[in-house]
């Protein structure tokens, strides 16, 4: 029989209300064996006593339910961000408060590799924090003339490219009427390309190809130290393409006995048919593992709100930009659905906008008619501008919702001053009317769009805060264990996963998050600030 360890901790919140505290966690072969005090789980039989975490508090390992493995994989490019931001290795990358530090940052890369040649590639930027105007290939010429250059967006929905990126793809000429290919006064874009048919030819031009993804070794283990930092044991890429090459690569690197982290991998639909979506994801099914667990799809309805491509409902932007875009044809979308119901597929769709929150609404309701599901767990994510009649609509036709509670601090004095005006804003990301309502949710990082770190997330979802210091929604705050729950079992309900993990107790994997204060006992203004040590993941200790 395995040999049974004893972790012993200062106070384990377990989340499960049968017993929500104790003191120690009895763990055999990856698994919870028994809860409680040392005395009753010793009735188990012989153990080993870990009492390294004596002075540490656990809870149930955080489920980051909506980030992307390009988490670790962007670090290979120059972050363009404004705000600070940490590498996997732990050390602060300074931000680019400006166009100027921008080309500054991308100039330093471009002479850093000079012997080598090859694109420049950049990712992080978001224009919404410079006023009215935009980065152009005539600023992103400054850093070279002669090699491709490229910076992705921070929400992932726009690329900026230099003159030669165009040229070499060309795509630097007269005559182009897309939605997703602004022009300038010469009549030639202006660099600026939004939405993925728009981008996706210059992707690998300015050389942010398949490695952004982070679809490789060194991107999955740098992903995966960026969430033993944060205290995450399950992590999703919400939202990927799948090579068989790719593919065999994981299943070998999440199988290592050092790997720490259980990844749910997506397919993403873009590019196939309803068809063959639900039939890969069928296929990719039967290869899951413990942690690599496939099966799943991700459907993109819309764009980013503060890269003005979401679907809006009537009046629009509040500073009057045109409306956004469509990813998906509702005649796919409901093909979707209808498949997913009809082959227990789980489909979770991105829709920022209310309109497109709308049309996924609208193609479940007519897909349920002739397929009912019964605990068919399609999730909505990001979902940011839903009201109240669409929460009714959701817990009525058995959707659950990511929110994306980060948005309050990187972007809501934006989005209450230039996208979507006072009122709107103060219902964006709505936890405490999903609480209210009954909706299953959870909360995310989206990372890399904002840092994966579930105690920042859930500190949002509690303050609601901007970075400015504004209170932006305090009818939609939420308590701190409603928001803890939200990071870890109602995350884990996303992911139909909830059986296996989220709380502390009998029969679940040994997954915890090991931090060194108690998150209850911390003012609230400080949830975010609690320091983690690392986390147990299938029973195994790893340190940040």
């Amino acid at each position: 029989m395995p040999a049974i360890t004893v972790f012993a901790a200062r106070r384990i919140h377990t989340f499960n209300p049968s017993r929500p505290t104790a003191t120690h966690v009895a763990v055999r072969d990856g698994r919870i064996l028994g809860v409680g005090t040392l005395d009753e789980v010793a009735g188990w039989g012989s153990y080993a006593l870990d009492d390294r975490f004596a002075d540490h508090v656990l809870l149930p390992g955080f489920v980051e339910g909506h980030t992307h493995l390009m988490a670790g994989g962007v670090w290979r490019y120059v972050y363009c961000g404004v705000f600070d931001a940490r590498d996997p290795q732990g050390e602060v990358v300074r931000g680019s408060p400006d166009f100027d530090a921008v080309v500054g940052a991308l100039s330093r890369r471009a002479r850093d590799t000079a012997d080598e040649g090859g694109p420049v590639a950049g990712w992080g930027f978001d224009p919404i924090y410079f006023g009215a105007d935009r980065l152009t290939r005539h600023h992103l010429d400054r850093v070279s003339r002669d090699r491709p250059v490229g910076v992705m967006h921070a929400s992932g929905h726009i690329l900026v490219a230099n003159s030669v990126a165009l040229e070499q793809a060309g795509r630097l000429r007269p005559g182009i009427d897309h939605p997703g290919v602004p022009l300038g006064d010469d009549g030639l874009p202006t660099g600026e390309l939004k939405g993925p048919e728009a981008m996706i030819p210059l992707m690998k031009v300015v050389g942010l190809g398949s490695q952004l993804e982070g679809a490789d070794a060194a991107g999955l283990q740098a992903f995966s130290r960026l969430a033993v930092g944060a205290g995450v044991t399950t992590a999703t890429d919400l939202g990927a393409t799948f090579s068989r090459r790719a593919l065999d690569a994981f299943a070998e690197e999440t199988a290592r006995d050092d790997f720490p982290l259980r990844l749910v991998w997506l397919l993403r639909t873009m590019g196939l048919k309803p068809a063959e979506a639900i039939d890969q994801a069928l296929a990719l099914r039967a290869r899951s593992t413990n942690r690599l667990r496939l099966g799943a799809v991700k459907v993109v309805a819309d764009g980013s709100i503060q890269g003005f491509s979401a679907r809006l409902r009537w009046p629009g932007y509040y500073n009057g930009a045109p409306q956004g875009l469509w990813y998906v044809a509702p005649e796919d979308l409901q093909a979707i659905y209808v498949l997913g119901l009809q082959h227990g597929v789980q489909v979770h769709t991105h829709t920022n906008g209310d309109e497109a929150t709308d049309l996924a609404l609208d193609c479940l309701e007519a897909a349920l008619r002739d397929h009912p599901g019964p605990d068919h767990r399609f999730m909505l994510q990001h979902c940011q501008l839903a009201d109240a009649a669409q929460f009714r609509r959701m817990k009525a036709l058995g959707f659950g919702v990511n929110l994306f509670a980060n948005h309050h601090f990187y972007w809501g004095d934006l989005h209450r001053a230039v996208t979507v005006g006072p009122e709107r804003a103060e219902r964006m990301n709505a936890c405490r009317t999903a609480l209210e309502t009954g909706v299953p949710f959870a909360i995310h990082s989206d990372a890399p769009v904002t840092p994966m770190a579930p105690l920042f997330t859930a500190w949002c979802a509690v303050n609601r805060l901007t970075a400015s210091g504004r209170v932006l929604g305090e009818g939609q705050r939420i308590g701190v264990m409603d928001a803890l729950r939200a990071v870890t079992l109602g995350a884990a309900w996303s992911l139909k996963l909830d059986g296996e993990i989220g709380s502390i107790e009998v029969g679940k994997r040994a997954d915890f998050a090991v931090l060194a204060e108690d998150p209850f006992q911390v003012d609230p203004s400080r949830l975010k600030d609690v320091p983690v040590w690392g986390v147990v993941q299938g029973g195994r200790p790893f340190a940040a």
